[in-house]
């Protein structure tokens, strides 16, 4: 197979500079326009000023990493559009953020999710909260982040880890150190417009090659059409997928800091809300232009077979894309590091500046003081990004992305836990919660590591799939929380301000949200 690097042609080249010195620009232009605004609020929350557009896209941006163009493309390579449920899924919990969470949160004007449950359990919850988030932010969405991206520039141009990840993460690092929230979010409306053409560029160009989407589907197993597998399917059972992706979806959704931040900007609720709408609908995207790539592939190369699955991705950019186009595939390489690295790397900066500097270190510092100790943590997020992520690379093994994905499985449970009940019960103690962000995070992790190192499952078939482990550790937790709330004799649980007194949902939000319902349930029965 040849890579891009050979065939990369002076107009590739060119794209690729149009493209930087366009980023450059927005970049720019972005940061001279925070210079006037309150500077700490730019950095971390872009002054309230976000469009329902810029929320969704901005949000999309932050969820569409490097990974997912090769694990999707890699799932659909070895079992089809299965996948889809990871995103299609979702659209519940993305509601459940608009019409529950994000009220809340944003009638309580918090910038951090460990500040909101600070505010409902104490201080001691919200110190707990923040450390927990850092080093959630730090692992699951810098490092792994940039550690996807890495293999996909190493895939295109054959150069080191260490100096791919320098490159990219310190390019991704110069709009959030610059411009914060304000500057990623502008960024991401561009680049995801970018990265949708470019994708449908490829899935066109591939249907036209394998003879259309009905020779598609005729030419490979039935299976790959279907989002409902059986319950004896040993990748993607039905019940697995029913009850653990919840757990990691509400956690992912509703309380990652790097997620729900783009909401925490928004102008007023209306445009919050309608922005994860639009994050909902965008998601409808990602089976034909990520997933169903990988199915071409498979149509067209058998031969690279299903324990290489992790380079379909290239191997169809490669093989597919004509000279003179391939410095788009570098474009979108670009883009989706800059949305997620990017986003990552302001709320690491966020939730270390506001929950652990000013609440513990200097009570008394000044929006100055704020903003330097922001761009500060941005620049020791790069830096320890790149050597987790070079880290990383010495271990790597072929599943080493269904690892992630299990492990991401086994950090959300107390996060759900907290959440769900700080919202839904107001009997849930302080007790219950620091219990569940402790113990309860120690007891979820060391089955994790149970599951993956010390008995791993392949050796032992005595595990459940390990998204029916991560309900189960969540549904344990969920009862432990709530005995400890049931029996605890001094309660801690302030009521937060305006809490009791919640804006009304916006009648265009209704309809919105009741098309995307509808949508996604007909796609359902159709896929099923």
């Amino acid at each position: 197979m040849n890579t891009i690097l050979e065939k990369l042609t002076w107009v590739d080249y060119s794209i690729v500079v149009v493209y930087l010195v366009l980023l450059i620009i927005i970049g720019y232009t972005t940061s001279a326009k925070a210079k006037k605004k309150n500077a700490d609020e730019t950095l971390f929350l872009a002054s309230n000023s976000l469009s329902w557009s810029s929320i969704g896209l901005n949000m999309w941006g932050t969820n569409v990493g490097p990974s997912m163009l090769l694990a999707f493309a890699s799932i659909g390579y070895t079992t089809g559009i299965v996948a889809g449920n990871f995103e299609w899924y979702a659209f519940l919990f993305l509601f459940l953020l608009a019409v529950v969470f994000a009220p809340r949160y944003l009638s309580s004007k918090v910038s951090t999710m460990p500040e909101y449950m600070g505010r409902r359990f104490g201080d001691n919850t919200q110190r707990i909260l923040a450390w927990y988030a850092l080093v959630k932010i730090l692992i699951s969405w810098l490092s792994l982040g940039l550690f996807s991206g890495g293999v996909l520039v190493r895939q295109i141009l054959n150069v080191p880890m260490w100096q791919s990840t320098t490159v990219l993460v310190l390019f991704a690092g110069l709009f959030t150190y610059m411009g914060g929230l304000r500057a990623i979010a502008k960024i991401n409306v561009f680049q995801m417009i970018l990265l949708i053409s470019v994708s449908l560029l490829l899935l066109i160009l591939g249907l036209n090659k394998v003879g259309g989407l009905g020779n598609l589907v005729s030419s490979t197993p039935d299976s790959y059409w279907t989002l409902i597998q059986p319950a004896s399917d040993a990748n993607y059972p039905w019940p697995a997928i029913l009850l653990g992706y919840p757990v990691a979806a509400i956690a992912f959704f509703c309380t990652d800091q790097s997620m729900v931040q783009s909401v925490l900007g928004a102008k007023n609720l209306k445009h919050g809300q309608l922005g994860v709408s639009l994050i909902g609908w965008l998601k409808i995207l990602s089976i034909p232009l990520f997933i169903i790539p990988g199915i071409i592939c498979f149509k067209l190369y058998p031969e690279l077979g299903k324990e290489n699955a992790d380079l379909a991705y290239m191997t169809l950019v490669t093989n597919i894309f004509p000279q003179g186009l391939n410095g788009l595939v570098i474009v979108v390489l670009i883009a989706v590091l800059v949305g997620t690295i990017g986003s990552s790397l302001n709320s690491l900066s966020t939730v270390f500046t506001m929950d652990i500097y000013l609440k513990e270190i200097n009570p008394k510092a000044t929006n100055k003081d704020l903003v330097r100790v922001g761009r500060y943590t941005v620049l020791i997020g790069c830096l320890a990004a790149i050597l987790i992520a070079v880290a990383i690379d010495s271990i790597r093994g072929v599943k080493l992305f269904d690892v992630f994905q299990a492990i991401l499985g086994f950090i959300a449970p107390p996060l759900s836990v907290v959440f769900l009940l700080a919202v839904f019960w107001k009997r849930t103690t302080r007790k219950a919660v620091n219990f569940t962000l402790s113990i309860g995070s120690l007891i979820s992790l060391t089955v994790g590591v149970l599951y993956l190192w010390v008995f791993p499952a392949a050796e032992h078939p005595f595990w459940p799939h390990y998204l029916l482990l991560s309900f189960y550790v969540f549904a344990g937790l969920f009862i432990l929380a709530a005995i400890i709330s049931l029996l605890d004799k001094n309660p801690v649980n302030i009521p937060i301000a305006g809490e009791d007194n919640l804006p009304e949902t916006d009648h265009t939000v209704k309809i919105v949200w009741g098309a995307l319902i509808t949508v996604m349930i007909v796609l359902y029965i159709i896929f099923s």
